[in-house]
């Protein structure tokens, strides 16, 4: 039996998106469906909408979410009805190069749902990233869906899903920062936030937070950072320097995604230091850089995607991190909104006051 169900849809490129019926079908083999509880705004669905992923509208928004399995479908064993999940787009498949070779995290040949869900003349609906979560349900591959404590709250569980994973992943995962460690975050939206709280899981020693915005520079603080440089006030790489015994920091974490920031990024860590790229570039972005600098600075120049994350691994340890206290995961909530605010949500999203609006349902 097919589920009626309020969801939001962007239609066309630029388009303001709209609360639209859509029909959910039960879930066939391999697949689960999920009744969402939170998701949050993210970026990413703001790209979909202005058409800067691909053209397969209308898509049907959300991805960073939690909530709770009320169906499976056959051959799923690793859910079951009334599991409390994070949903994520890394369902990895077990049998391409990466997988074999134990690199799961790489998996290049991850899957989502192979019914569609549509609206309700019938048309096929693009779910973002697979997953399709400002919906009161979706439909999605039962390896979307990771079982995590049922006591988080939904609204802080789904941010693993995306964009708080992302940043964590980003300082954990892919940058390896240690104890001891000095650590540069150039951009301190959400993701570089989290980047942030990473890093001080991680024990980094000093963590310094970079951006244009004051008000991000606060927020910054607040999740961890013990130092914060205003890059819009002078040059970013000479302030790191100077709060790094004149060396650098071991990591920078790139989180704007621009050529100039991603420079200022290679130029601010020490003698064979790591650069973390997590922000995303657009395809027109080239970049230009002393090619003898590239082999003399040594170290290493990475790209993060999806904070190189596991979610059968990294989410329940990371939820169990956020009950025990020891990660503030609330404090990357700053507002939650109904369905209908989604748009107004997208309008704030670049306010240096907000680090995630989320959906609750």
């Amino acid at each position: 039996m097919a589920h009626e169900v309020r969801g939001i849809v962007a239609r066309s490129k630029n388009a303001p998106v709209q609360s639209e019926t859509v029909i959910v079908p039960d879930p066939g083999p391999g697949e689960a469906l999920v009744k969402v509880q939170a998701c949050g705004v993210c970026h990413t669905d703001l790209q979909y909408r202005e058409g800067g992923v691909n053209d397969d509208f209308p898509f049907l928004l959300g991805h960073e979410a939690s909530g709770v399995v009320e169906a499976v479908g056959d051959g799923v064993t690793d859910i079951d009805v009334g599991d409390f999940v994070i949903l994520n787009w890394r369902a990895v498949c077990g049998q391409c190069r990466a997988c074999k070779r134990g690199e799961t995290w790489y998996c290049f040949d991850t899957h989502n749902a192979a019914q569609p869900m549509t609206l309700a003349d019938g048309t096929p609906l693009t779910p973002a990233l697979g997953i399709g979560a400002f919906a009161e349900k979706t439909l999605v591959a039962a390896g979307q869906c990771t079982k995590v404590n049922p006591a988080a709250s939904p609204a802080v569980a789904g941010l693993l899903g995306c964009g708080v994973m992302a940043g964590i992943g980003a300082a954990i995962n892919t940058g390896k920062v240690q104890r001891g460690h000095n650590v540069a975050v150039i951009g301190c939206g959400g993701v570089g936030a989290a980047a942030i709280a990473g890093s001080r899981l991680a024990g980094a020693s000093r963590i310094i937070a970079v951006d244009i915005d004051e008000r991000k520079l606060q927020s910054a603080k607040r999740v961890g950072a013990t130092h914060t440089v205003n890059s819009g006030e002078g040059d970013p790489v000479t302030a790191i320097r100077d709060l790094t015994d004149g060396f650098g920091a071991d990591v920078v974490i790139e989180a704007v995604g621009k050529p100039q920031t991603y420079e200022q990024a290679f130029y601010a860590r020490d003698l064979a230091g790591t650069v973390v790229l997590v922000g995303v570039p657009t395809p027109d972005m080239t970049i230009t850089l002393p090619f003898l600098d590239v082999f003399a600075r040594g170290g290493a120049l990475k790209s993060s995607w999806y904070g190189d994350c596991l979610p059968s691994r990294d989410f329940p340890m990371l939820i169990d991190l956020y009950m025990q206290g020891r990660l503030d995961l609330d404090a990357f909530v700053s507002e939650t909104i109904n369905l209908d605010q989604v748009e107004q949500a997208f309008s704030r999203m670049h306010d240096g006051d907000i680090l995630r609006s989320v959906v609750t349902l």
